[in-house]
Order: structure tokens, then sequence, then C-alpha cells
């Protein structure tokens, strides 16, 4: 059997993709991903990066409320039993990805819990072969693998994720436990300047800790920063670990000297801000599809998900960087959805 749509990849994107294609009679395939170790050190497991984030409270049409009966009668049974506790302040990131999944289900979206290890582009219908050794044809593909979040490699910064640890400021900068307290961002990029400037609007005190004596931000962001009176940076330094309890999560992050390493800082912090860049998951791909310089694939028709191979689209956060959030990856699967739809209908192919 050739399918007709396959989904690699499980965040909004993927979801919101397989909801769309399942309502169009195209019986979708998603490949959610593989529960195993090497995904888990990688932050690649299924449901994407919102599975690692607690609350989301910029997600449309989750105020704050009790979704434990809505939750309870949405979600299967066997999925339901393996969550936490709903906390009440909207949804959580996991739960979010939860219904999204459910959902696409219920339109008649199949599910494979395995990763797609390669794939040859040149030839149609594609070819695809799973991490556990299937292989299989598809007339399109939407790759909707998202992008993980480059970090230090420090320990502690794997013990406090979520828990003051996080590398979208933008995400979760306004969470009541960074509001009013010091703050702590590592980079020295665009990206770096932007998260330090977005967080000072809840923050008391944005530190942000550079190897160098200069940025390599553009002029204009990097000056923007230097102007704001609550950033103060930390030049000629790295993080040396960050530090907390269990209870608390992050307290404070110690910081070492590049000119000299006999000389450490504590720096007083309830949050920590990778802002260091991300890496699209396109490893599989094997630079089949033209990528822009930074290896997020290019959309070559935009504002459509055309890649530069026909028949092959893309959604979300292995194509998008720019914006980087739920809702706009839930966007462009729906517009990766439709276009393959539409592709799919110019080709003939019911």
């Amino acid at each position: 059997m050739t399918e007709r749509v396959t989904i690699i990849g499980s965040g909004p994107a993927g979801w919101t993709a397989a909801i769309y294609a399942a309502r169009a009679s195209l019986e979708p395939v998603v490949y959610e991903g593989a529960f195993n170790e090497d995904n888990r050190q990688r932050g690649t497991l299924p449901l994407g990066q919102l599975a690692l984030t607690t609350e989301v409270e910029n997600f449309p049409g989750f105020p704050a409320g009790d979704l434990t009966a809505y939750l309870d009668s949405a979600i299967a049974e066997d999925k339901r039993r393996y969550m936490a506790p709903h906390e009440k302040r909207g949804v959580s990131g996991p739960e979010l990805m939860e219904l999204m999944r459910q959902q696409a289900v219920n339109f008649g979206t199949r599910v494979v819990t395995d990763d797609i290890a390669s794939a040859d582009l040149s030839q149609r219908p594609f070819r695809l072969r799973t991490l556990s050794g299937e292989e299989f044809e598809s007339h399109t593909i939407i790759v909707a693998t998202g992008a993980r979040a480059n970090y230090l490699g420090l320990e502690s910064e794997e013990r406090f994720r979520n828990m003051g640890v996080s590398a979208c400021a933008v995400c979760d900068g306004a969470l009541p436990r960074f509001r009013n307290q010091p703050l702590v961002v590592v980079g020295g990029g665009d990206s770096a300047m932007e998260e330090a400037t977005f967080l000072t609007k809840y923050a008391s005190k944005v530190y942000i800790v550079h190897r160098r004596d200069q940025f390599r931000a553009s002029r204009i962001m990097a000056e923007r920063a230097l102007n704001n009176e609550k950033i103060e940076v930390k030049w000629n330094s790295v993080v040396d670990e960050i530090l907390g309890t269990d209870d608390q999560g992050v307290t404070g992050v110690r910081i070492r000297s590049v000119t000299d390493e006999n000389h450490t800082e504590e720096l007083q912090a309830a949050g920590y801000f990778a802002a260091i860049g991300h890496t699209p998951n396109t490893d599989f791909l094997s630079g089949q599809l033209e990528t822009k310089d930074n290896g997020y694939i290019l959309w070559t028709q935009p504002p459509g998900t055309q890649t530069s191979v026909d028949g092959v689209f893309a959604a979300g956060d292995v194509a998008d960087d720019r914006y980087k959030q739920a809702i706009t990856a839930a966007g462009s699967g729906c517009a990766a959805a439709l276009d393959a739809e539409r592709w799919l209908a110019a080709q003939g192919i019911e």
C-alpha cells in the first residue's frame, strides 16, 4: 500500500496537519517518534517540545480554569492515566499535545510510534524506512519534525529543565515563577538580545552571560539590550553550574571568568534561559531538501509550505526560524495539509 500523506513529527504542526488531512479523507499516517533514550537525550520524544513544557498560557482557547473533567472525557483513558494532575492554570504542554493527538485520531489518523530513519526523495512515490526497519512508499510527505533547543550540556541544565531552565522566553517568561525575579540569559547573538529584552517585561533584573567582550548580535539589537536599565552583562564569562533545589527549582547560576579561571561568581536567579540557538531535526533527510544557511528547511513558494522537492511539504519549527511558537506551528501544519491535498488533486491521485 502506498500512503497518500505521511506526516513526520508529532508537535502542534504535525497534529494539525493530521487533523486537516484526515478531515479531507486522505487517511494520513503520523510517525510520532520512538520512545527511546536517544530521543530523550536530544529532546525529540513524541509530542514535540511542548511535551517538555509545563504551563502554556499563550495558546488561544485555554484561559485559566479547571479542565479536569474535560481532559478526562476528551483523552483516551490509556493516555490520560499517565498524565500529571491538571493544575487549573489553563492547559499544560503535555495536555495540549494529547488533546491534539486525540483529535487527529478521532478523525481517523493512524499513528505509528516510530522514527523515520531515512527517506529517498529521488523517486516518486517517495520511499521511507523506519528505525525499526519497515519500508513503505508515500505520494506526499509533510516534514514536521521541529527543532531542538541547543543547551550547554551541563548536568544541572537537565536536572532543572522546566523547573526554571528554559530555552524560550516568549513561551515561558510570563510564568509566575519568573515574575519580579532576577533571571539569567546565556548567549550573545540576536536571539539572546531578544530573549533578554523580552524578559525585562517581567523580571526584576536580567543578566546576560556572554563568553566574549562584545556581542555578535546585530548593532541595533545589541544597543537595545545594552541601553535597557534592567539588563546587566557579564562579559568574558561562561556558566559553570545552575544552582537550585528539587523543591524550589533554579535559585541561582554560578559563572566563571574565561580570563581568570579561578574567578567565579554566583548570581541569584529564579530562571536560566539558554539562547544559543536551535538545531532543526532534519538528519534523516540527508541533505535532500534545500535549506537556509542556518539549516532550516526552505519554503520555496511562501506563504505556501512547498519545499525544493515537489510533493514534500514542511511545517512548524523545522522551517520557521522566526516565530517558533505553538500557534504559528499549528497554522503552518494546517497550510501543509491543504497544500498536500491540492497537490494530490493536481496529480490525479485519489
